[in-house]
């Protein structure tokens, strides 16, 4: 084709392709364009059309005729343009006017091939789609009626989906086929795109729906219940702000969330909404999320406990050890144990009055946490433990959860306290709900039956206690780190008695030191001769009574041994064991028993006679009894090295361990 010699007119962010009538504003440039095209030597008003770029010319352009030159509504002036065929932008040359002149060179259109025919088919069958989603039905037939590919393709410079770089590439490229597989691809993409955002867009409208349809129904239902007189459900709107505003875990929000739900459509007639109110005030009071900051000071720590407590140093050992753990993963910034099995549970076992219960407060004073004691004691229902079904009338949740509630953060310490105490009846066995909790490994997700929510125990410090071990079930006994406290010794007790429970009970008496004091010998007497235990209970109930009754007295007053018998009584206990001894026939023996031990008087006589026989008497169990027949055995057959006269064995022997009211037995009776 003739190569012409035309104004050109750069349009920024604009792209004109062929086929197209468009308004355009006149700046300068673009008067002095249209003003040479109109003033032209041909009279046929052409001008060449291309994109403005910032580093380069372009390289082609479209050819334009002037349709019309007036102004906007607004008074800007402005033309009407209708687009012709590419061409390709030459070199400048000079042309009358301000305009700049090029030379263009029409781009000849070849015939389109079969190839071109289908593509063109393909991509009008996209266009026709976006145009039916925008119910543009009048282009969707005027699409329809073109049958040349080219003119199909250059329609595109209508589409506001593609962006003026597109639209640049698609006026650069020649070769309609090129041209209808770019606009079949990137058309592809719009329409997947537009389905993501409609469907984004129809859930959002679909949720908006669904809350106004909600506010409305609600609107009415209430509306309805003023008619008939039974008012709004009280609460049911604070509930759900409560909730919404509370600090509670994912799981626990959406729970309650669905009973709050349950509540708003239920009536005050119906008994449930009652429940579901206890429920729901349960769930906001429990300390989901708080903790109490763990005292990291082991001085202090070990200065606490042994303030309170004399002796008892496994446990105190055990308990600074648990802090030094806690308190080096702090320094070294490193996350503090917690969830599966970082737990801590402890069995304090020991006689009582050895200050097991007490040491709880103390643990829990030296690591400043909240403290909690639980009396397991009797107890015979598993529903004690792990809660009652809420279908149940008065249903409550269990104790532990209980005391995680009344302790106000997740990480108190809980005192069980006599687990050996608990029973098992027909409603079935609490020490095996206590297998959850006191399992390290499980009870991070334990589940109490009331609430059916899983709550982390990971962090509560367990500590159980027990008199006898014998009673505990071995798989409860094996999830529990075993710490043994012994009995107190003479020693022990008199420095107990003078640290801690002469100062008690003196303050308890309304009394000083300075007017009332217990010299050591008479506290030894009193650990010695008047109380027989592992414990310092009986002890200090003596102390209690000795300064009642020297409150009567003239103070000040020093108690002595020779005062213990006019202020307390005699001596309940004498020391024996070298008289009882003493008599041929009788052996010592040691007994242990909940409440510590004893020593058992083990007497042996001779009967007259010429049969063999053993008799055994003083309610001695089935293994007591077999000792007995061994130790018979082991003499008869060592006789001779034990020096045991020969035919003294052969009379009737009878073995007695007085107390015969007491049954005697147990695993080590030997």
């Amino acid at each position: 084709m003739t190569v012409k010699r035309l104004p050109v007119l750069f349009l920024p962010d604009v792209v004109l392709l062929p086929g197209m009538v468009v308004p355009i504003e006149l700046d300068e440039g673009a008067q002095a364009a249209v003003d040479a095209a109109q003033a032209s030597s041909t009279g046929d008003a052409e001008l060449l059309v291309a994109p403005r770029l910032e580093d380069r010319y372009a390289s082609y352009g479209v050819v334009a005729t002037v349709e019309k030159v007036g102004r906007f509504r607004g008074g800007a002036p402005a033309a009407v343009l209708r687009t012709a065929g590419r061409a390709q932008i030459g070199s400048g040359v000079t042309g009358p006017g301000a305009a700049l002149w090029v030379e263009a060179e029409p781009v000849d259109e070849a015939a389109p091939s079969e190839r071109a025919r289908e593509l063109a088919a393909d991509y009008k069958k996209l266009v026709v789609t976006v145009l039916q989603r925008r119910e543009a039905w009048q282009i969707v037939d005027t699409v329809s009626a073109i049958e040349d590919p080219s003119a199909l393709a250059d329609t595109a410079g209508w589409a506001s989906y593609l962006s003026v770089d597109r639209k640049r590439q698609l006026l650069e490229t020649p070769d309609v086929e090129e041209r209808l597989t770019l606009l079949i691809e990137w058309t592809r993409d719009h329409l997947a795109e537009s389905e993501v955002n409609e469907k984004i867009s129809e859930d959002v409208r679909e949720s908006m729906e669904k809350s106004q349809r909600e506010f409305l129904l609600r609107q009415q239902l209430a509306a309805i219940r003023k008619e008939l007189g039974e008012g709004e459900p009280d609460g049911s709107d604070d509930y759900r702000a409560r909730v919404e505003g509370a600090d509670l875990p994912e799981h626990v929000r959406e729970a309650a969330l669905r009973e709050v739900d349950k509540l708003e459509r239920s009536s005050d007639q119906n008994p449930e909404a009652g429940w579901i109110r206890t429920w729901l005030d349960t769930v906001l009071e429990l300390p989901w999320g708080t903790t109490t900051a763990d005292s990291t000071d082991l001085d202090a720590a070990r200065a606490v406990l042994d303030t309170d407590h004399h002796g008892l140093d496994e446990v105190k050992d055990r308990i600074v050890e648990y802090l030094a753990v806690r308190a080096r993963r702090a320094e070294r910034n490193l996350e503090v144990i917690g969830g599966r099995g970082s737990g801590a549970v402890i069995l304090l076992a020991g006689p009582p009055g050895v200050g097991k219960t007490s040491l709880g407060e103390s643990v829990a004073r030296t690591l400043g946490r909240k403290f909690v004691r639980v009396a397991l004691g009797g107890v015979r229902d598993e529903a004690e433990i792990r809660g009652h079904r809420r279908t149940y009338v008065g249903a409550l949740p269990g104790r532990i959860v209980r005391a995680i509630k009344e302790a106000g953060s997740m990480n108190p310490v809980v005192l069980l306290d006599e687990v050996d105490k608990v029973g098992s009846d027909f409603r079935g066995d609490p020490s095996a709900a206590l297998l959850e909790v006191l399992d390290p490994a499980q009870n991070h997700t334990f589940r109490d039956h009331y609430l059916e929510l899983d709550l982390d125990l990971s962090d509560v410090l367990f500590i159980a206690t027990a008199n006898v071990l014998e009673t505990i079930p071995p798989a409860l006994l094996d999830r529990m780190e075993l710490v043994s406290i012994d009995g107190y010794t003479e020693d022990d007790k008199v420095a107990i008695a003078r640290d801690f429970l002469v100062p008690r009970q003196l303050e308890r008496a309304a009394v000083t030191a300075e007017e009332i004091t217990v010299t050591e010998d008479a506290l030894r007497e009193l650990a010695s001769n008047y109380t027989r235990e592992a414990g310092v209970r009986s002890l200090e109930r003596l102390l209690a009574k000795a300064f009642r009754k020297a409150s009567l007295k003239e103070l000040p007053l020093t108690i002595d041994v020779e005062d213990l018998k006019e202020l307390i009584g005699r001596p309940r206990f004498t020391p024996e064991s070298h008289e009882r001894t003493s008599v041929p026939g009788v052996a010592s023996g040691l007994a242990v028993t909940g409440m510590g031990g004893d020593v058992l008087y083990i007497e042996a006589s001779s009967l007259p006679g010429d049969q063999q026989g053993l008799t055994l008497t003083g309610q001695l169990g089935d293994v007591m009894k077999e000792s007995a027949q061994i130790a018979l055995s082991y003499v008869r057959s060592h006789a001779a090295e034990l020096g045991v006269p020969e035919g003294a064995l052969d009379r009737p022997i009878h073995v007695h361990v007085p107390a015969g009211a007491v049954p005697k037995d147990g695993p080590s009776a030997g």
